[in-house]
């Protein structure tokens, strides 16, 4: 008995075949055309740099001028600390200043007073020096003439003896000549090849008066870079330590993402390959340009706390992660702000392989720099140098010293 095909079931078999035909070739031509030149991850976050706001000196809290979430820029105070006790210690180093200079110009002075007394000394050698001499011609003319009668014995007594007074004149004269000339040397020595704005006494007093200047200065804590405010912890009325975090400053404007990829994901990635970031926060309708600045030294488990020991009886193999470092173009990131810790999705473009896999050369500029600290120490220069032109009696110019001193905090 034959049975005849059922034309329904046969056309729907057509239907199924040619369907997965059609997917299958469109799902190799699409991985021929784009999926093979894309390596793609959704582990990526957005890092920013977070710059700790911390103390240089010990002090107790008396106004908070920052608080999260606020935009502040690179020299603007933040936290201001009780300013009393460092502005005694810098009353206290500029008046110890002041008068090491005079105690220095003192051993100038001394210089110029054991000179006169050294003159003094050889102008009374010299003197004493024709006294002897004179004294020992009359006692050389009237020695032939002793034997003679022409003289007497007892004038002959006479002379001789001022002869030996005037040798224990000369000869005292000579130490005293010599100890003016110590003395002298000793003086010299205390300020030889140098100046009074030079002098080492003056110097180190001078370091302690910019210490204390810039004590008093570090009494405001200014933001080192511009930025948004986090993790603010400081509260009013509290005593801080130097080094203690207070907040943090984080810099949205310069962002970047961190794509972990799974090791064997990595083959074809190299640095300068462009990578398409897409954010959760706004979705896919915002696409950010990207390009691969770099690969991380290590997986996240070998800088773990605890990394992992696989060296056990009982192992599972785990794909790694490798972080790769991705810079994004400022202007996209200007005009869709992230934050730090976003999630991002990431595909770099790896057509192009003609780029290194890790950095070959070191980076020849710095990561980061602040000139926010930098008129501290050109402030301290100025005053020291005010104090010294006020005592040293002439007008100092030290060559590092180019503007005036600001105003101090609290004055």
């Amino acid at each position: 008995m034959s049975t005849s095909p059922n034309p329904q079931r046969a056309k729907a078999l057509r239907a199924i075949a040619v369907t997965v035909l059609v997917v299958g070739g469109g799902s190799l031509a699409y991985w021929a055309l784009f999926s093979r030149h894309v390596e793609h991850t959704d582990n990526a976050y957005v890092q920013a740099n977070v710059v700790q706001v911390t103390p240089q000196i010990a002090g107790t809290v008396v106004a908070i001028q920052a608080d999260d979430t606020d935009v502040v820029k690179a020299g603007q105070t933040l936290i201001r600390l009780d300013p009393a006790d460092a502005r005694v210690a810098l009353d206290q180093a500029e008046a110890q200043l002041a008068q090491t200079v005079r105690e220095v110009r003192t051993l100038f002075a001394n210089n110029a007073t054991a000179a006169a007394q050294l003159s003094l000394r050889q102008a009374e050698v010299q003197r004493l020096q024709g006294d002897v001499a004179r004294a020992q011609d009359d006692v050389s003319r009237r020695a032939p003439l002793v034997a003679t009668g022409a003289v007497g014995r007892e004038e002959f007594n006479h002379v001789t003896a001022q002869l030996n007074s005037a040798r224990s004149a000369l000869e005292a004269a000579q130490s005293a000549m010599a100890a003016a000339r110590e003395q002298l040397g000793a003086s010299q020595a205390l300020t030889d090849g140098t100046a009074v704005e030079q002098h080492p006494q003056v110097l180190r007093a001078a370091a302690r008066v910019r210490e204390a200047f810039l004590a008093l200065r570090r009494v405001d804590l200014l933001a080192p870079v511009d930025g948004t405010v986090a993790k603010r912890s400081v509260q009013l009325g509290q005593r801080v330590q130097a080094g203690a975090p207070l907040m943090s400053v984080v810099t949205l404007d310069q962002v970047w993402v961190d794509a972990n990829f799974k090791e064997s994901q990595l083959q074809r990635i190299r640095i300068g390959q462009a990578v398409d970031l897409t954010a959760d926060v706004y979705g896919k309708k915002v696409h950010y340009r990207g390009t691969v600045a770099g690969l991380g030294a290590g997986t996240g488990a070998a800088f773990a706390l605890l990394p992992a020991q696989n060296a056990t009886g009982n192992w599972i193999k785990v794909v790694q992660r490798i972080p790769v470092r991705v810079a994004i173009h400022r202007e996209d990131v200007k005009a869709h702000p992230l934050r730090v810790g976003l999630s991002m999705e990431a595909e770099v473009d790896v057509s192009q392989e003609e780029g290194e896999p890790l950095a070959s050369s070191a980076a020849h500029q710095p990561v980061a720099r602040t000139a926010v600290f930098d008129h501290l120490s050109q402030d301290a220069d100025a005053r020291v140098a005010q104090i010294i032109a006020a005592h040293a009696g002439h007008r100092v110019r030290p060559a590092s010293v180019s503007a005036a001193p600001r105003s101090l905090p609290g004055a």
